[in-house]
């Protein structure tokens, strides 16, 4: 059986599932549910509706250049397999969806680390500006007040001698 992908949102079909709309040129439209046909019938673009892949790509937001991607489609191929050569791409497949994780992880790591940047810089520069509301005025001065009190003391007690 093989796995289509859906026209709308390029998620898998599976089989026995999602409905198909042929259309009058013998095109063929797969759809994975009902929401997808829907839009389609509304002739809304996937490029532009937030949920699809077709947006995340455009939006850049989608690994788009992945040589696992196309290791993916190449073996959409229908093969007859033998059980050992099974279990080899069983564990390839696996190999490849290890491999698409810690790429999209990474991806979204390297785009989360450039907020946390500018976070950082957007709290230095508010703390800058507003350093008055965190330092006391007479912070430093502590030393020489002290200073004083004591020289008053100083005095005091020479006075009274």
């Amino acid at each position: 059986m093989r796995i289509e992908k859906c026209f709308f949102c390029s998620g898998p079909v599976y089989p026995g599932h999602g409905m198909m709309f042929v259309r009058n040129d013998c095109k063929v439209f797969r759809f994975c549910r009902s929401k997808c046909h829907r839009n389609f019938k509304k002739k809304r673009n996937p490029r532009k509706t937030r949920w699809t892949k077709a947006f995340r790509k455009s939006a850049g937001k989608e690994l788009t250049v992945d040589n696992s991607l196309e290791f993916e489609k190449r073996r959409c191929i229908p093969v007859k397999y033998n059980r050992e050569l099974w279990n080899k791409t069983v564990e390839a497949m696996k190999r490849v969806e290890a491999i698409k994780q810690k790429r999209s992880a990474r991806f979204i790591m390297n785009r989360l680390k450039k907020g946390k940047e500018l976070e950082k810089a957007e709290a230095i520069n508010e703390v800058k500006k507003n350093i008055h509301l965190i330092k006391a005025p007479h912070a430093g001065d502590s030393k020489k007040l002290e200073e004083k009190m004591v020289q008053k003391l100083a005095e005091d007690v020479e006075m009274d001698e």
